[in-house]
């Protein structure tokens, strides 16, 4: 088994990550520009860190099953043609007395020199990791990697490091130390306050309140997990969820009144990190009150990814507000040889549209931008062929590595593309159905502005060059005037009218459909169906 080819100018490297609590490996292949794509993944629950604060001592146990666990993932590494392979420690390594004993183990068993990380090493990579997947060109950020033993934060303005720290607050540490045999309300709050303490003496806040904060590692995964269980949002990633601090506040205060095999079954939560999840969402809590924001941000990359980037010697370059986005949307986009004249006239009737009804519809300018990415991608699907191509296009949005947004977002911009066309949505259609009300009712608005602005470009030749929007307590008339060049958009008004139904049911009145010289393109009785 060698591994698939790799792309021109791709280099194929497997990052092997030995914490506290768990070992992971990537093994991926890493683009001139940065980009990741990933192979394949591995992970390992040794808990290295068990014992460590009381005896000093990395047990024998958990030398053995990590050592074990290492040489599985360098023989599959070598099997898919990694071209480098990298193996660090952190905290649980670093912090042990018989540290060289495990690193003679692990060079022994596999070949490969195991790196032990400073807090500071450990912070960079995880700095690296979110400059490469979150807009950080402006203004202030806060990134923290809460580790089985250590809290890795750095202190970001414009993109540039301004401050870093390395912290014993990790959640196999403080699990120990505080809850252990079990958890309870008072032992949490004894536990808050000794982090409280910790921060207050190693972290500046003048200037900081309010700062983005961006969160990575297992704690924040499965709190963002937990969230959108509770939202009933399913999505392949949780990458980019925001959580506030009332939610982490709220998910907090319920764990740790729970017992331990009542944690093993909260949904979202991966029964595996059940034992130390309160200590790592008490330390994220502690942070966010420090710094002050309204929500965090959870990032699905961390030590792993920026080692894999520092492997290949590529700095990532700092992304201005929304570059990042705009840039996957579109390279995916491309991936799937959209129709990109077709796609930017939909994505410009739309957001006109938009921009005229979104009072009345109570939407937000981050509706705009779903919308924006939805009309982009909404014909995606043809990448799979044209029927039914609709949901083609939902399951490639919805599986795609998209940057820049929420998975909340990218699943409403999954379900608007989707119902560009054919049947609209509806409870009993798979996916809409379990989604909350909210959402459901963004979806619904959205979907009826793009089917409509689809099919003003229904010959694809870009016709119209503009709409007018005339409200009226009767009803909404909407006037296609014509693009330079064209002569004659009746086919636009057409295509247009026979998609009208949703947005009129949306709006609660009739929609006309009216040509620049005022006469109005009624398709309701030509008997053909959309």
């Amino acid at each position: 088994m060698t591994g698939t080819p790799l792309p021109t100018g791709d280099v194929r490297i497997a990052a092997i990550d030995i914490g506290s609590n768990s070992v992971r490996q990537i093994i991926a292949d890493v683009s001139p520009l940065g980009q990741i794509r990933v192979i394949d993944e591995m992970k390992a629950m040794p808990r290295l860190g068990e014992g460590l604060e009381a005896t000093a001592q990395l047990s024998e146990e958990a030398m053995e099953a990590a050592v074990s666990a290492v040489q599985r993932m360098v023989t599959l590494a070598g099997q898919l043609g990694a071209a480098r392979i990298e193996i660090v420690a952190t905290s649980a390594v670093r912090d042990a007395n018989n540290a060289a004993d495990f690193t003679g183990r692990v060079a022994a068993a596999t070949g490969h020199q195991l790196r032990i990380l400073s807090g500071e090493e450990e912070a960079l990579l995880c700095f690296r990791s979110a400059l490469a997947h979150f807009e950080l060109g402006a203004g202030r950020t806060v990134i923290m990697d809460i580790g089985g033993g250590s809290l890795e934060i750095v202190l970001s303005k414009d993109g540039l490091i301004e401050r870093v720290a390395s912290l014993p607050f990790g959640a196999v540490r403080l699990t120990e130390k505080f809850l252990t045999p079990a958890v309870r309300p008072r032992r949490v709050r004894a536990l808050r306050a000794h982090v409280r303490e910790g921060l207050k003496k190693a972290l500046p806040v003048k200037d900081w309140r309010g700062a983005q904060i961006i969160g990575s590692g297992g704690t924040f995964t499965n709190l963002a997990g937990m969230v959108l269980a509770r939202q009933r949002v399913a999505v392949r990633s949780a990458h980019g969820t925001r959580v506030t601090r009332v939610e982490l506040e709220h998910v907090l205060d319920w764990l740790q009144r729970l017992d331990s095999e009542e944690r093993q079954r909260v949904a979202g939560l991966n029964p595996a990190r059940s034992d130390i999840i309160v200590a790592g969402l008490a330390v994220a809590a502690e942070v966010l009150s420090r710094f002050d924001p309204h929500d965090l941000l959870t990032s699905g990359y961390g030590i792993r990814e920026g080692l894999l980037l520092e492997a290949a010697r590529i700095s990532p370059v700092v992304a201005d507000p929304g570059m990042a986005r705009d840039r996957s949307v579109r390279e995916f986009a491309e991936r799937c040889h959209y129709e990109e004249p077709h796609a930017r006239q939909v994505q410009m009737l739309s957001l006109q549209l938009f921009d005229a009804l979104s009072g009345r519809l109570d939407l937000t300018v981050d509706d705009r931008r779903i919308l924006a990415d939805a009309a982009l991608l909404h014909d995606v699907g043809y990448h799979i062929n044209y029927e039914k191509h609709h949901k083609h296009s939902f399951h490639l949005i919805s599986h795609a590595e998209l940057l820049g947004m929420t998975p909340a977002e990218q699943v409403v911009i999954a379900h608007v593309a989707r119902y560009h066309r054919g049947a609209p949505p509806k409870l009993k259609h798979s996916g809409f159905g379990q989604l909350d009300r909210s959402l459901r009712e963004r979806i619904v608005k959205l979907s009826a502005i793009l089917r409509f602005a689809d099919g003003m470009d229904r010959g694809h030749v870009g016709a119209v060059g503009s709409m007018t929007v005339k409200w009226s307590s009767e009803a909404l008339r909407v006037t296609a005037l014509e693009a330079e060049g064209a002569t004659n958009v009746r086919l636009e008004c057409w295509g247009a009218s026979r998609k009208r139904q949703l947005l009129e049911e949306v709006l609660g009145r009739r929609v006309m459909v009216m040509t620049s010289d005022g006469v109005e393109v009624d398709a309701s009785d030509d008997g053909e169906g959309e």
